[in-house]
């Protein structure tokens, strides 16, 4: 004779948590408000100011999530202090699925950048999904006579007071390339400007504040267009953008093994309900999947990434390890 498996009836449920000292109500209504999940807007901070890379990632995947799932997706820009402020603020916001981070290299930089920061970068976060990469570039105004990095170096060298370079915030990989090139290049008068986010640094290019940029390919795109105001003089990736054939590699300007990216990261708070993240990664990787979505962020400049929570989480802690030894070998003092 075959045993009978029963299975454990709702009243059964209850009685349970009541014998374990969980009032029933509450119980039942744990389960009946995660089921809702998302009843009230997400909030994804970029940890930048508005116009930079990451900011832009953010808007056009927040955009698609809010299409796709009929949710409400809002973009937060919590910039300062090497993009700290803001990932301080995600650590230290309640896990409850509400409050993500858009994160960018930024988030593993710091860790050895900084002597102290608002987040433990392994033990506070968990991973949601990879999002979009872009290579970085640098870029100087149309009318300066430098065609190529050499040349740019050449007229620097010849000037050393008269040449700046603006940046996205401290630890960013605007920041890192910067460094490098000073070195690289033996530039050691060649100040770096700091600004709180990508677009305003750009912006300091175009206002002819200073004399070069480092930043991402997304925000310069528009403007290196036939007649427009910046020319770029090399891409920072091991191979060439399509879309700028002519822009020859920073490994074909003479500086080998001289490769920055942004990535960007969505993450979430530790502890936050596993299902909560699951829902996430899964409708993140649904929008990310779309023919649509990929052309959108190509056109900004960037490559979709497609992977999920645990690929997320190895990336950003492993380079944790990557970009302390860079720091390291470019003898770049803790902040």
């Amino acid at each position: 004779m075959t045993d009978k498996i029963l299975l454990p009836s709702r009243r059964r449920i209850i009685k349970g948590a009541l014998a374990a000292g969980i009032a029933a109500p509450a119980f039942l209504n744990s389960r009946s408000a995660f089921a809702a999940y998302p009843d009230r807007p997400i909030h994804v901070v970029v940890a930048n100011t508005p116009g930079g890379p990451s900011d832009m990632v953010a808007r056009v995947l927040t955009s698609a999530l809010q299409q796709s799932t009929g949710k409400t997706f809002i973009v937060d820009n919590i910039g300062g202090a090497g993009s700290n402020l803001g990932m301080g603020h995600v650590a230290r916001s309640a896990p409850d699925g509400y409050t993500l981070l858009l994160a960018t290299n930024a988030y593993s930089v710091n860790a050895t950048l900084y002597s102290s920061i608002p987040y433990d970068p392994i033990k506070d976060f968990v991973g949601v999904s990879e999002v979009a990469t872009t290579p970085d570039i640098f870029a100087v105004r149309s009318e300066l006579p430098v065609k190529t990095m050499k040349e740019f170096v050449e007229l620097a060298s010849k000037n050393p007071d008269k040449f700046n370079i603006s940046t996205s915030p401290i630890g960013t990989s605007g920041h890192l390339q910067c460094e490098m090139l000073k070195i690289r290049a033996n530039l050691p008068k060649m100040e770096i400007v700091i600004f709180k986010g990508g677009g305003d640094a750009l912006q300091a290019l175009l206002s002819n504040t200073v004399q070069i940029n480092a930043g991402a390919i997304a925000p310069t795109l528009p403007h290196v267009q036939p007649g427009g105001a910046l020319k770029c003089l090399a891409i920072t990736a091991e191979t060439r953008w399509p879309d700028m054939p002519d822009v020859p590699t920073m490994a074909e300007s003479g500086f080998p093994d001289f490769n920055f990216a942004v990535d960007c990261v969505l993450m979430a708070p530790a502890k936050t309900p596993p299902e909560a993240v699951k829902w996430l990664e899964q409708e993140t990787l649904k929008v990310l999947g779309t023919a649509d979505m990929k052309d959108k962020l190509y056109k900004a400049g960037f490559l979709v990434r497609p992977k999920g929570a645990d690929a997320a989480y190895a990336r950003v802690t492993k380079e944790v390890e990557v970009f302390r030894d860079l720091i390291n070998k470019a003898g770049i003092k803790k902040l």
